[in-house]
This record gives structure tokens, C-alpha cells and sequence, in this order.
């Protein structure tokens, strides 16, 4: 009976040494933990001829997506929607950086992703490389991808659609779901730029 109690009152105390979690103040799903033992990283070539890092872009917010620009409505839609919620930002639009990475370097060149990405807003970078670089990245964020045979002879890709947000030291590392109201996104953004790493 006693060894009972004791053990009883040993875990009580041990529940109590444990901190309640906190209600996350983002909207978009912290997947942090993906990323325990550094940050995430790649190397992949912008529209620009750079290569880029996404350790780069430190001290700024990072808005990362996944998709190709013979994409018919999720790719389009998602950068719009992101041109959108920079010129929400205002000022703060400065501090945000958002990469493009096309799932699809057969076609994406350099020229394509050129004329394509920037046309959203100037300051968004199309990423490309070649297959295994794209996997590489892909992998990374766990993204999916995968070529399907159209009619005639073009091809489309089936990708994840997601947006990752990165904090401005790298962490930390928030998925928003497609089509998130531009409020949303905003707010999560607004937070990110305000949160120490």
C-alpha cells in the first residue's frame, strides 16, 4: 500500500514538473520538430542566374513553395494570393522573401521561370535544379511530386501545395495550407517577423 501512495505522489509531482503546452499563436501547422537537429537547407539556382541558399535569406521572413509554371490554377493562385499579402504588408514587405521552386526543371529554365515568377510581384526568386537537386529540396520539406502523361504529348505534375514560412534565424518552420484567407496570412507573417529565434 505504501509503495502504492509513493508511487502515486512520484508521479504527481513529475506531472507537475511538466510545463502545459500553449495554444500556438500561427494559423499555418508548426512542423519545427521536422527540423530538431538544424535548420533546413538546399542550394538551388534563381531566375537570375544565382545560386542560393536558403541561409541567404536570414533576417527575413521566408515564404517557400513547391509547384511549376504550366500549373492551371494552385501555383498562379498561391503567388497571387502572396503578392497580395505583400502589399498588406507595406514597409514590411521588405523583410519577407518569397521562393518559388519549380518541381519542374524540364521545362521551368531559367528564362520561363524569369518571365513567370516576377510577374506576380519583382522581388519573388524562382528556384530551379536539376532532377536531383529538386528532389533533394523536395525531400527536405517533404514535399510530393510526380509527373502524369496528359493528352497529346505534354505531361502535368501532381505536387504538394502547401506554403512554408520560415522565421527570419531559420526557425521557426510553419506550413499553411492552400487558399488560406489573406487576413490569415498576414497575421502569421506579422507574428514571424516580430518573433525572436
Amino acid at each position: 500500500m505504501m509503495r502504492k501512495l509513493a508511487l502515486l505522489l512520484l508521479l504527481s509531482m513529475l506531472a507537475a514538473c511538466n510545463k502545459p503546452e500553449q495554444p500556438s499563436p500561427y494559423h499555418a501547422l508548426d512542423v519545427s520538430w521536422r527540423y530538431e537537429q538544424a535548420a533546413p537547407d538546399f542550394q538551388l539556382t534563381d531566375h537570375t542566374g544565382k545560386v542560393r541558399r536558403l541561409a541567404d535569406f536570414r533576417g527575413k521572413v521566408v515564404v517557400l513553395f513547391f509547384g511549376y509554371t504550366h500549373c492551371p490554377d494552385v501555383c498562379p493562385t498561391t503567388l497571387a494570393d502572396w503578392a497580395q499579402v505583400l502589399r498588406r504588408l507595406g514597409t514590411d514587405a521588405d523583410k519577407v522573401q518569397v521562393l518559388f521552386v519549380t518541381v519542374d526543371p524540364q521545362r521551368d529554365t531559367r528564362d520561363v521561370l524569369a518571365r513567370f515568377v516576377p510577374s506576380f510581384d519583382p522581388s519573388f526568386l524562382g528556384l530551379y535544379g536539376d532532377a536531383a537537386a529538386t528532389a533533394q529540396a523536395a525531400k527536405i520539406f517533404t514535399v510530393n511530386y510526380e509527373k502524369h502523361a496528359a493528352p497529346g504529348a505534354g505531361y502535368t505534375m501532381d505536387h504538394s501545395d502547401g506554403v512554408f514560412l520560415i522565421g527570419r534565424g531559420g526557425r521557426p518552420v510553419l506550413m499553411s495550407p492552400y487558399a488560406q484567407p489573406t487576413d490569415v496570412l498576414v497575421q502569421d507573417v506579422r507574428l514571424l517577423l516580430q518573433a525572436v529565434d
